[in-house]
């Protein structure tokens, strides 16, 4: 990857960078649509990544070129108002923004783009973008900014610059996570533990697999869920769902005035309990027993937050029926990833299955990875 930017960089810029910076995709391994709603997440980082060859610009202005399509973008300061950078190059220009927008003076300069981060695939490759170009642009500027505050401006840059409603956990994993481990993050105080995740040490494997899915209204329906999540919190009275314990569930749901309300409050506050779980057992090292809380879950998505779609439904159908210990969709959904977690022997096997089951559906051909949890953003060289 960093040879396939300094390629880049070399052919638009006709120097070399000053260096590489790279940010890793996630995959979450429970927590999901908890993020916005002031809860709890469990990513990783994963092995497939952003990198940003970057040098300080030559000329008042900022410019990205992207392996992706082959384009270049430039803004200056007085054309880079929201709005302003379509497209791809919104993620570049909206993290430039959100550091100005905090203070930081931010130095012009010159990047190139390469990833293999899968696109619209729900492994956050929008993130990763955004945290590689914020590593690159405060080590180059010799920014005062500490780490733990990278993922927020990081996530304003999506939420206000892009349009995208995310909470914090994408940037946050891509920024702190660590080798080995899964983040356990609180997003309302954004306390972080790094939780001991050692797949190969117990001869076991993450499969990831892309449904190739088509997103179908995803902007549309993630906004819808999180409006009424936090309409839900409203009429509780609770600054947010985390407030809601699962001992309170019941009595929560009796005052709620539709069931649709009450599927989604259900959702969160039972996905929450499901991730404080995982970490119980992660902590004890019995990593093959939260195989239930993740097909648990899945089976959360699909019923009671209705965001799932049924290629994702079949890939989960398939893994555990060929052995996975626990599968479930990873991301925001409507398409995109599903992971399963299996016997490392058994992980060609278990990506036969999903490939067999969709065949038979009908349906795309799924690709699929195996994953270890990888480190958070850094300097290359």
């Amino acid at each position: 990857m960093a040879e396939r930017a300094f390629a880049g960089f070399r052919t638009e810029y006709g120097g070399d960078p000053a260096g590489y910076w790279v940010a890793p995709g996630r995959a979450n391994l429970i927590g999901e649509h908890t993020d916005y709603n002031d809860g709890f997440v469990l990513p990783f980082a994963l092995p497939q990544h952003t990198v940003v060859a970057a040098a300080a610009a030559r000329r008042p202005n900022w410019s990205a070129w992207s392996e992706m399509n082959g384009e270049r973008i430039s803004f200056d300061d007085a054309g880079m108002a929201p709005g302003a950078v379509p497209d791809w190059g919104a993620y570049v220009a909206g993290v430039v923004w959100a550091l100005r927008e905090a203070g930081h003076r931010v130095p012009h300069a010159e990047l190139a783009i390469a990833s293999d981060v899968p696109l619209g695939a729900g492994l956050s490759s929008s993130a990763a973008i955004e945290s590689a170009v914020l590593t690159a642009l405060a080590d180059l500027g010799d920014l005062d900014l500490p780490v733990d505050d990278r993922p927020r401006l990081a996530q304003r840059a999506e939420n206000e610059y892009v349009g995208a409603p995310t909470g914090v956990m994408d940037q946050s994993a891509s920024i702190r996570c660590r080798e080995g481990h899964a983040l356990f993050l609180d997003c309302r105080s954004l306390e972080v533990e790094h939780i001991p995740f050692d797949l190969a040490g117990d001869g076991l494997a993450m499969v990831v697999v892309d449904t190739r899915a088509e997103h179908r209204h995803v902007d549309g329906e993630y906004a819808d869920r999180r409006r009424a999540c936090e309409e839900a919190a409203r009429r509780l009275g609770v600054p947010a769902l985390r407030d809601i314990d699962a001992d309170d569930l019941p009595a929560a749901l009796d005052r709620l005035p539709d069931e649709v309300l009450r599927r989604r409050v259900r959702h969160v506050v039972t996905e929450n309990q499901r991730v404080r779980q995982t970490v119980e057992l992660l902590r004890s090292g019995r990593i093959r027993d939260i195989g239930p809380l993740l097909t648990a879950s899945h089976a959360s998505m699909r019923d009671d937050f209705e965001i799932t779609v049924d290629e994702v439904d079949t890939a989960v159908t398939a893994a555990l029926s060929a052995g996975a210990y626990g599968a479930r969709m990873t991301g925001g959904g409507f398409g995109g990833c599903v992971l399963a977690l299996v016997d490392a022997a058994f992980a060609d096997a278990v990506a036969a299955a999903v490939t067999g089951a969709f065949a038979d559906r009908g349906f795309t051909r799924p690709r699929s990875f195996t994953v270890l949890p990888g480190p958070g953003a850094h300097r290359l060289s």
